[in-house]
């Protein structure tokens, strides 16, 4: 299920916005409570989302409140709480948008205390 290699998290916190917004799957930088700080080309056309749009919103209630429940959300507090954050979960977003399957990756780089959210359509070669 994993579609983002060790390499690709272990760089993520220091890759400049043109880096980020060049990988092939959503990428959001979202700080402890949710709130977005980075939000790339990828994910920007999945959700139809400006990323001008989408800085300073919460992901979690405002941009995708599907994901607002324990399955998703939930284990993003859990894992800023424990300080250590590297989940992954298969799940249908529904808000705005025809159910779409995806793959999402919640990770914490430790180092640099930034938490990201990574999506990619299932079935998404690129």
């Amino acid at each position: 299920m994993s579609f983002i290699t060790p390499e690709q998290l272990r760089d993520l916190p220091h890759m400049s916005k043109s880096e980020v917004d060049a990988l092939p799957f959503g990428c959001v930088r979202v700080d402890d409570s949710g709130t977005v700080q980075l939000y790339n080309k990828y994910e920007s056309e999945l959700a139809n989302v400006a990323p001008a749009d989408a800085i300073g919103k919460n992901f979690f209630r405002e941009l995708a409140p599907c994901t607002n429940n324990r399955l998703v959300f939930g284990r993003f507090k859990d894992g800023v709480s424990a300080g250590s954050l590297n989940a992954e979960v298969t799940y249908a977003f529904t808000y705005k948008m025809r159910p779409t399957l995806v793959n999402i990756h919640l990770y914490r780089d430790a180092g640099t205390k930034t938490n990201w959210v990574m999506v990619k359509r299932v079935g998404a070669s690129k």
